[in-house]
C-alpha cells in the first residue's frame, strides 16, 4: 500500500472519529437556546422580587410577569395568579383541574398543539370551568430570531387546533422555554397577544425527577408574594398531589386567585 493511500485512509478515519466525538459532545452539552432566558430572583419574606432592566424590558411590548398594583405583604387584598404550561396529558392535568374546581380557583393554561389535538375534551373542560386556554405555540419551538411570519404561523396553528377542539384561545402568550428577544415580543404584540411570564417557578417539569411533595409545597409557600404569577406544570405528579392543600393554605393566608384579565387590565 502506498504511503499516500495510507495517509488518505488515516485522514478519513480521523475525520470520522472527530465527527462522532463532536456529536457526543453536543449530546452531552447541548447548544443553549437562542434569546434571553427568563429567570426569577427570590426576595424572601413574601416580598416581590426585583427584576433587572434586562427582563423589565418586556413591559415595552406589553409583557407581564407580576402585579405591581398588589405589592404589600400585609395588604388587605392579596392576590396570586395561577398559570400552567400544559403540553400533554398524563393523568395529572385532570387532577389539577379537580383541585382547582374544588377550591373555585381560576387558572390560565398555556397549551401546545399536542394537548389540543389529543385531549380536546380536556380543553373544553378548562373553558367550561372558567379557566383561560392560552397560547404556548403549536410545537414548543423556540421562536427567538424567527421571522414575524414564522411566529404568526406557530401561534395561528395553535389557535386553529384549539378551535377544532371547540375552544377559543385567549390572547395571552408564553414563550417556549421562557426564551425571549425583542423581535419575538414585537411580533407577538402585533398579533394582538399579551406576553405573560412569571415571578415564581421551580423545577417541577421533569417527570423522572419529581421534587419531594413536602419540600415543594414549602418552597412555594416560602416564596409566594402579593401579586405573584405562579408557573406550575400540571403534568407534575408532585403538583397534582400538593395542589389541593396548597390552594387551601393560600386561602387561609389571605390570598385570593386572580385572572390574567385582571392582571393585564382586561378588555
Amino acid at each position: 500500500m502506498s504511503m499516500h493511500l495510507r495517509y488518505t485512509r488515516s485522514y478519513k478515519l480521523l475525520a470520522v472519529f472527530l465527527t462522532v466525538l463532536s456529536m457526543a459532545v453536543l449530546a452531552a452539552f447541548p447548544v443553549r437556546a437562542a434569546g434571553t432566558g427568563w429567570y426569577t430572583p427570590r426576595a424572601g419574606n413574601h416580598r416581590q422580587p426585583a427584576f433587572g432592566p434586562d427582563l423589565r424590558a418586556v413591559e415595552k411590548y406589553g409583557g407581564y410577569y407580576m402585579d405591581y398594583h398588589h405589592t404589600a405583604p400585609d395588604a388587605a387584598d392579596k392576590v396570586v395568579y395561577l398559570t400552567f404550561d400544559a403540553g400533554y396529558e398524563n393523568g395529572n392535568v385532570e387532577r389539577v383541574l379537580d383541585a382547582l374546581a374544588a377550591e373555585d380557583a381560576p387558572g390560565a393554561f398555556f397549551v401546545l398543539g399536542h394537548l389540543a389535538e389529543r385531549n380536546p375534551a380536556l380543553l373544553r373542560r378548562m373553558t367550561a370551568e372558567g379557566h383561560l386556554v392560552c397560547n404556548h405555540t403549536y410545537t414548543h419551538r423556540n421562536l427567538c430570531g424567527a421571522s414575524s411570519e414564522a411566529v404568526e404561523r406557530e401561534l395561528c396553528r395553535l389557535e386553529q387546533a384549539c378551535l377544532e377542539a371547540g375552544v377559543p384561545v385567549a390572547k395571552y402568550f408564553r414563550p417556549p422555554e421562557g426564551s425571549l428577544d425583542e423581535g419575538l415580543l414585537a411580533s407577538v404584540q402585533k398579533l394582538g397577544y399579551k406576553t405573560v411570564f412569571w415571578s415564581f417557578a421551580y423545577a417541577d417539569w421533569d417527570n423522572r425527577r419529581q421534587p419531594d411533595p413536602v419540600a415543594a409545597k414549602k418552597k412555594i409557600l416560602d416564596n409566594v408574594h402579593n401579586g405573584a404569577v405562579l408557573l406550575l406544570h400540571p403534568t407534575s405528579a408532585t403538583n397534582a398531589e400538593i395542589l389541593p392543600d396548597l390552594l387551601r393554605t393560600l386561602k387561609a393566608e389571605g390570598y385570593r386567585f386572580g385572572t390574567l384579565d385582571e392582571l393585564t387590565g382586561g378588555d
